[in-house]
């Protein structure tokens, strides 16, 4: 299968880092977070497994944590927006 990976830094949020990859038709593989509220965390990369980034970037984006300007699923439709960008490569 081939796939495409990347690590994104978050900005803004309480998690630090987001690992994630998708394969060579834009559907989400797995998703790990580093840092941030583990539970909840968890929870989000289960949901997204198997979707398509599209849509989950359109479910995710603009989501807010509190009084800050973004949140942990907005950073990850962010990261996934810069995955659509990485090339293919062979697992």
């Amino acid at each position: 299968m081939k796939t495409k990976h990347i690590q994104y830094q978050t900005q803004g949020t309480c998690s630090k880092l987001i690992d994630v990859t998708a394969d060579e038709n834009n559907v989400i593989q797995q998703v790990f977070f580093l840092g941030g509220c583990n539970g909840n965390l968890q929870g989000i990369s289960q949901l997204v497994r198997g979707q398509r980034i599209d849509d989950v970037i359109g479910k995710l984006r603009g989501i807010r944590c509190g009084a800050k300007s973004t949140s942990c699923p907005d950073q990850l439709s962010e990261a996934l927006e810069e995955l659509k960008k990485a090339p293919v490569e062979e697992a």
